[in-house]
C-alpha cells in the first residue's frame, strides 16, 4: 500500500486464554489451565505465576494501546506443545490451542495474527491440521518448536528429514515459520535449578535448530517457507564460525549436507531482536543483516522487552539504544518493526501482503 504510515508491529507475543475459556478437560487430565484467581498457569507437578495482566486479552488489548503497538504476532503456547502426551489429548490440546488462536485472529483481525501449533511426532495429523487451520480458520503463521518427542519416546529435532512433509505443505500455502525452544528439562539430563533452561539451553536449542535448518538447505529447498527463530537465535550467532570451521575440517561428517556460509543472511531466514544486550544485538546485525530482523517482544514474560523499573527496560528499548550506539540506523528499526515482519508473514506474495495491511490499517 503506497503512502501508508509506518507500523509498529510486535513479531514474538503471547496470549492466555481466560480461565473459564479453557475445556475442563485440560484441568481434569492435569495438561494446561488457569487458576480462577489468574495468577498461576499450571500443568501436573508445575506451575508459573502471570507475572503481568497483559497476560490476557482485554489486558493485552489496553498494554498494546499504551505502548503504541499497531498488531501482534501472537504464538502458541509453549506449554501447549504436547510432548509426552497420549495421542488423543495432544490432538485435543493443540486443537484447542488452534482454535482459541483463531478466534482472537478473528475477533480481532487489526490488532493480532495468531499462529497455529502441530506435533511433529505425528506426521500425517500434523498435515490434516495444517490444512484445516490454513483452509478453514486463515491462519498462515505455523509454530513449531525446536524439538519434540516422537513415536516412540526418542527426541529429535524439528528439521529432521521426516518432517519433510510437513515443510512441503508449508511450502504450498506459502506459510510463515516460528521455531520457539522448550522442554529441555524433559531430555538434557540436568537438575531443572537457576532458571537455567530459559537462561541457557532454550538458546542452545535454538542453535541445535538452526545448525539443521541450514544444513538441510531447506531455505532453498522450501523457497516459500520463512523461518523465524525466537531469541535472536542467539546462539547460533556467536557459534557461527564455530559451526564454519567444524564442516571444514571434518567434511566426512557432513556428507550431503549444505555448508553453514550459504545460509547467512538468507532472505528465508528471520530471527527476532530478543537477545537483551546491544552487543548480541550488534552481532546478529553483522551476521544475518538488518533486513533478516524483526521486532520480537515475547511480552508479556519476565524475559521479554516489558515495562521493568528492576530492569531498565520497555517495549522497543534495544532498538533505541542500537540507533544511539550507531547499531541501526532509523530507517533500518523502522523495517524491523514493520516491511521485514510483513515480508516475513507474506513472502514475496503482493496479495498477501496487501490483504495483511488492510486488516492491520482497517
Amino acid at each position: 500500500m503506497k503512502n501508508r504510515r509506518s507500523l509498529r508491529i510486535n513479531g514474538h507475543s503471547h496470549l492466555l486464554p481466560y480461565p473459564e475459556e479453557i475445556p475442563a478437560f485440560m484441568k481434569e487430565k492435569e495438561i494446561f489451565w488457569v487458576d480462577d484467581e489468574r495468577k498461576y498457569m499450571l500443568q501436573k507437578n508445575w506451575k508459573r505465576p502471570v507475572t503481568d495482566s497483559s497476560f490476557f486479552l482485554d489486558e493485552k488489548l489496553e498494554w498494546m494501546e499504551r505502548n503504541q503497538l499497531d498488531h501482534a504476532v501472537v504464538l502458541n503456547l509453549s506449554q501447549l506443545y504436547g510432548n509426552g502426551l497420549r495421542v488423543e489429548e495432544m490432538k485435543k490440546a493443540l486443537r484447542f490451542q488452534n482454535d482459541f488462536n483463531a478466534r482472537v485472529q478473528h475477533d480481532h483481525p487489526s490488532k493480532f495474527t495468531c499462529g497455529f501449533v502441530v506435533h511433529p511426532g505425528f506426521v500425517r495429523s500434523a498435515l490434516w491440521e495444517i490444512e484445516r487451520c490454513v483452509e478453514e480458520l486463515d491462519m498462515r503463521l505455523l509454530c513449531l518448536p525446536t524439538h519434540y518427542m516422537d513415536s516412540i519416546g526418542t527426541w529429535r529435532c524439528i528439521f529432521d528429514e521426516e518432517n519433510e512433509p510437513i515443510f512441503e505443505l508449508a511450502n504450498q500455502y506459502n506459510l510463515a515459520v516460528e521455531i520457539h525452544p522448550y522442554d529441555g528439562e524433559k531430555f538434557i539430563k540436568l537438575e531443572n535449578t537457576a532458571w537455567r533452561f530459559h537462561l541457557i539451553w532454550m538458546l542452545a536449542q535454538c542453535a541445535d535448530a538452526y545448525h539443521f535448518l541450514t544444513l538441510n538447505g531447506y531455505p532453498d529447498k522450501y523457497p516459500n517457507m520463512r523461518v523465524c527463530f525466537a531469541h535472536g537465535g542467539q546462539l547460533a550467532q556467536i557459534n557461527l564460525g564455530r559451526r564454519i570451521q567444524g564442516f571444514d575440517g571434518r567434511p566426512d561428517l557432513f556428507k550431503g549436507k549444505v555448508h553453514p556460509r550459504k545460509s547467512v543472511g538468507h532472505p528465508n531466514i528471520f530471527f527476532d531482536t530478543l537477545v537483551h544486550d546491544t552487543g548480541s544485538l550488534k552481532l546478529l546485525v553483522e551476521n544475518q543483516k538488518p533486513q533478516q530482523i524483526i521486532m520480537g517482544l515475547d511480552d508479556p514474560y519476565p524475559l521479554g522487552e516489558m515495562e521493568s523499573d528492576s530492569q531498565s527496560s520497555y517495549p522497543g528499548k534495544i532498538l533505541d539504544l542500537a540507533v544511539e550506539r550507531n547499531i541501526l540506523t532509523s530507517e533500518q528499526c523502522t523495517a524491523i518493526w514493520d516491511d521485514n515482519i510483513i515480508r516475513w508473514l507474506c513472502g514475496k506474495d503482493k496479495d498477501a501482503q496487501e490483504k495483511l495491511l488492510k486488516r492491520i490499517l482497517n
